[in-house]
């Protein structure tokens, strides 16, 4: 099942996809367009994942690592579904990350790689920006980077586990204003869910609505002000989001 999160007439429903835009809980039905879009999940702590792509390390020129390259996310980073995101106007290289965001649905302590998969919950779709200009180096992301208000778009769908057949052959697409940059497919994680689910758990407990970035694969270019990003996932839909100045929050 698919179930998004939207806030509509003063309040927070429960929403599903529709024809004519979404349905409601109660049973309304809104275009798009007309509701604002939450995260599909309150996320819990948000693990990223970096260079866990080859072909994004190559385009980065860095080789594997010994271990995933894990960093945590507040959850001020996060917004939903058709939000906005802002692009300081003294940065010279901001891109997207398309990413599959794995939610935990149960709490896991030292689990196997064999049983991981009983742990996940379900889905959604992430594009988690970054900003290289603020970047230390390449091994450590920084606050800056990572941590920016608005700069994780999570959406606009949380779909059930057990409605992904296979999540281990799952294109990613990314489009910027209609034109497609970016593609991939889970199959080429280097780092695969059970073992990034095997590694975290065995020094820390995952907790329900904890969230796992997967990574991004190889194609990313710079963003402006303006421009419309769109990031598909094979059966988890279309997340859209788009890139603002400092001028559009009444910054300098």
């Amino acid at each position: 099942m698919m179930r998004g999160r939207v806030a509509y007439a003063g309040a927070i429903h429960e929403a599903y996809p529709h024809g004519r835009g979404v349905r409601l809980a109660d049973g309304r039905v809104c275009r798009e367009e007309e509701v604002v879009w939450l995260a599909p999940i309150e996320p819990g702590t948000i693990f990223a994942l970096g260079l866990n792509y080859a072909e994004h390390a190559k385009e980065l020129q860095f080789s594997k690592q010994e271990e995933p390259l894990v960093f945590l996310k507040g959850p001020g980073s996060v917004i939903g579904h058709r939000g906005v995101t802002r692009r300081p106007n003294d940065v010279t290289f901001m891109h997207y990350e398309c990413e599959l965001a794995v939610v935990i649905g149960r709490p896991a302590k030292e689990v196997k790689r064999d049983e991981a998969m009983q742990y996940v919950g379900g889905y959604t779709i992430a594009n988690d920006y970054a900003i290289r200009d603020y970047l230390e180096n390449y091994y450590r992301p920084n606050l800056r980077v990572k941590n920016r208000d608005g700069g994780t778009v999570l959406g606009p769908w949380f779909v059930d586990a057990a409605d992904i057949a296979d999540v281990a052959q799952l294109e990613l697409r990314t489009y910027v204003n209609g034109t497609l940059q970016q593609k991939g497919n889970t199959r080429d994680l280097v780092t695969d869910i059970p073992a990034l689910i095997e590694y975290l758990s065995s020094f820390m407990t995952l907790a329900p609505g904890d969230v796992i970035l997967t990574g991004t694969p190889e194609g990313v270019v710079n963003v402006n002000a303006g421009d419309e990003v769109v990031c598909e996932i094979d059966g988890l839909g279309r997340l859209v989001n788009v890139i603002a100045s400092d001028a559009d929050f009444n910054r300098d």
